[in-house]
């Protein structure tokens, strides 16, 4: 296309779109006004979120954090909580950091300038470009997904929209085309024609206000564009949960524990659990959990039987603190499958059919990690979460609380090596159900009110208090 027929193209482009929005942009919430810190909140909460899911999250948001400054000095927990169900919570936390940085370089003002928005924490060049635009008016190009693919097809772009050079290309194009005083509209415009009309994999092209110039559709490549290399798919991982049940006055409530203050999912709440190794994860591959109970026979009901003297032991002695490890479970004759089957069926204990490799998994994985002494009851759940990286499939299981060891890992990693010679040593004094390590807590139904889960333990959380109601 030559230089005169891309600008044509371009004017006309900008002209039609505007008068189509004009006529057809949604009422969104963070619409009514141009407050550059509702702004700022809308558009992280709508990064890799669908626009119907984030509305009453953003309503209830603002309703808690009305101002920069609310958001600013308010705990860290109450703003994870207000999150908690969107996902990707990292963007929570760099949200809070930029709201403390405004407060204390800016005096509570969002900047309009763009060196020192874009230095906030969690805000690149598309964060910066939609608030300085839509909030300031300045003519500052805003570059998501919706808006490469509809440039890629209307200017028929062929670069690969995976890479950074695509980006810088297509935000020059867009600067180059935002009309003077609508830049905020026109690049509300561009991303509402991509959400609603010039979508992914079905578009509206009959429907679309600039369908006479648009060169994608006429060269028949509407379906094509943009053209995106494939990203690698998230890496697969086997995660074996405990729901571990309280006794006594901790009957009717389950243990949690916080994650570390850095890494994934930093400072939230979670279901203990271990990354399954390779062998447990084998163990049921292909197969139902319980046939693979029924398959495990002697050499697993063995090394299960051998291990609950110590790390299974939480059948829980009326007196852990007397840290005898009990007996090991009876075991069921590793050929009885019908009877297995029916145990699970009925939600009986399974501890007769410890032969699944991944209750030995879980508890020698619990033991080393955290010191924690479960005994694996039977299978409750298995759920799926996927990050942007990896893909958690969670086998969660019914538990038994035993005790923490005294000395955390380093005791369980001795208890672990010596278990099998002595199955009736007490391995350093074992805590009791009321003497929790830092971190943890036994929670109930009305806990779930103040702390915050991940999406996949939220889902398993008020699945199992549902189904005690």
């Amino acid at each position: 296309m030559s230089r005169e027929k891309t600008e044509a193209a371009a004017a006309f482009f900008a002209a039609e779109l505007l008068n189509w929005y004009d006529a057809n942009k949604r009422d969104l919430p963070w619409r009514r006004d141009r407050d550059p810190y509702r702004i700022w909140v809308s558009e992280v909460m709508l990064q890799q979120t669908r626009v119907d899911t984030v509305i009453p999250y953003y309503e209830r948001f603002m309703e808690r954090f009305p101002t920069v400054r609310h958001l600013a000095e308010a705990p860290e927990e109450e703003v994870l909580k207000c999150w908690e169900g969107l996902g990707y919570y990292s963007r929570a936390r760099n949200l809070q950091a930029g709201a403390r940085q405004v407060v204390e370089l800016y005096g509570g003002v969002v900047p309009d300038d763009k060196a020192a928005i874009s230095s906030l924490k969690g805000i690149g060049p598309y964060t910066a470009g939609a608030i300085l635009s839509i909030a300031y008016n300045k003519p500052e190009p805003a570059v998501d997904g919706n808006v490469m693919r509809v440039m890629s097809r209307y200017f028929l772009l062929e670069d690969d929209i995976a890479k950074p050079s695509a980006r810088t290309k297509i935000e020059r194009l867009a600067a180059s085309i935002i009309p003077e005083g609508r830049a905020g509209d026109f690049n509300q415009a561009v991303m509402e024609l991509g959400a609603l009309v010039c979508t992914p994999k079905s578009p509206g092209c009959l429907l679309c206000p600039v369908l006479a110039q648009c060169a994608g559709r006429a060269a028949g490549r509407e379906r094509e564009l943009p053209v995106k290399s494939k990203a690698k798919p998230p890496r697969p991982e086997l995660r074996l949960a405990a729901l571990v049940e309280g006794r006594g006055e901790h009957a009717g409530k389950v243990l949690v524990r916080r994650r570390p203050d850095s890494g994934l999912l930093a400072r939230m709440w979670e279901l203990p659990h271990v990354l399954a190794p390779d062998e447990a994860a084998a163990a049921g591959s292909g197969h139902s959990r319980f046939d693979a109970l029924s398959r495990g026979r002697a050499a697993g009901t063995a090394a299960f039987a051998a291990d609950a003297r110590v790390l299974a032991s939480a059948t829980i002695l009326a007196d852990a603190k007397a840290a005898g490890v009990p007996e090991a479970p009876a075991v069921a004759d590793a050929d009885d499958s019908a009877a297995s089957a029916g145990a699970v069926a009925a939600g009986t204990s399974m501890a007769g059919t410890a032969g699944d490799g991944r209750f030995d998994a879980l508890s020698r994985g619990l033991a080393e990690e955290a010191g924690l002494l479960v005994r694996p009851v039977r299978l409750w759940s298995e759920e799926e979460h996927v990050f942007s990286h990896i893909r958690w499939k969670v086998d969660v299981y019914l538990a038994e609380f035993g005790f923490f060891l005294a000395g955390g890992r380093e005791a369980a990693a001795g208890a672990a090596g010596g278990m099998a010679a002595e199955p009736g040593a007490s391995y350093g004094g074992p805590s009791d159900a009321d003497d929790l390590p830092e971190g943890w807590l036994w929670i109930g139904p009305e806990d779930m009110a103040s702390l915050a889960f991940p999406n996949v333990f939220l889902r398993i959380l008020n699945d199992y208090f549902a189904r005690q109601a």
